[in-house]
């Protein structure tokens, strides 16, 4: 890999680093606005260790695509405003063109 592109490439790293954090930030606050604990949105959403939604709501990961809905349903949101909001955090390429008309 020359040097440009891996520069690139980190910049890209660095970029979803940040943005799975602000999505993580955008959870946090869905779940302490529901008055939720970890633990209590992990039992709703199906999840063996809550664990997994402090690792989410830092930016350490993702919500996998198959768990959206349930996600959706136990913070009480839209499921496709929900989608949508993650969308903008996790695929902000595609989101851009599928929203060109919706500023990031």
């Amino acid at each position: 890999m020359g040097m440009n592109m891996r520069a690139v490439v980190q910049r890209s790293s660095d970029e979803s680093r940040q943005l799975r954090q602000q999505a993580g930030q955008w959870l946090r606050s869905l779940r302490e606005e529901r008055r939720l604990t970890q633990r209590d949105l992990a039992e709703k959403v199906g999840l063996r260790y809550y664990t997994f939604i402090s690792q989410i709501e830092s930016g350490q990961g993702r919500i996998p695509p198959e768990q959206y809905e349930s996600w959706a349903v136990a913070l009480n949101v839209d499921p496709r405003e929900f989608v949508r909001t993650l969308m903008m955090y996790y695929d902000p390429h595609t989101y851009r063109l599928l929203f060109p008309e919706d500023p990031l």
